[in-house]
């Protein structure tokens, strides 16, 4: 069933580009998030061209396999690859139904990007988002009881992800008319 319903939406190259657009742009943002203050160095300093920023950048890609475990690197990797099918599946049926939403599918969805986002850590400072989020209510510890440190969050985020995909899939593949 599945396997019919993204043979049938990526038999369109437009949906294989927003797929593969919305994939590097999750990916990219969850690489450099770690990396602000160098990203925002680099691309204030006088003293670097937009050559070596742009070089800089892309070489930032390679620190996923540095500073991230090998467990935050499978989901950050599993979240991006997705959440780029998911939105396209979702732009599909809303084109097909014309305007039509799928609500479940697309909550699921927000919410495992959400989730995935809060996991998003490296190996040297954890969860980066979910670890500053919680010590602004003073929570912070409360992520070393958990058994993977925080990473639990990224898995959750792979699993709703994965179910918004199944959710929208489905919803493609019934008919438009009522049972």
């Amino acid at each position: 069933m599945i396997q019919n319903v993204l043979k049938k939406v990526f038999s369109n190259p437009i949906y294989i580009v927003l797929a593969v657009t919305v994939t590097i742009s999750v990916f990219a943002f969850a690489v450099w998030l770690p990396h602000g203050k160098l990203i925002s160095t680099i691309i204030t300093s006088p003293s670097v061209s937009f050559i070596e920023a742009v070089g800089i950048m892309f070489g930032l890609f390679l620190s996923i396999g540095t500073n991230f475990t090998a467990v935050s690197a499978s989901y950050t990797i599993a979240i991006a690859l997705l959440f780029g099918i998911n939105i396209a599946l979702l732009t599909y049926y809303i084109s097909q139904r014309k305007g039509s939403f799928p609500s479940r599918g697309g909550a699921f969805g927000v919410g495992g990007l959400v989730s995935g986002v809060f996991g998003i850590g490296c190996a040297a400072c954890g969860t980066f988002i979910l670890t500053s989020v919680l010590a602004l209510v003073g929570a912070g510890s409360i992520i070393t009881f958990l058994p993977l440190g925080g990473e639990e969050l990224g898995l959750i985020g792979v699993a709703l992800i994965g179910y918004a995909t199944y959710w929208t899939a489905k919803k493609i593949d019934e008919p438009v008319v009522c049972k």
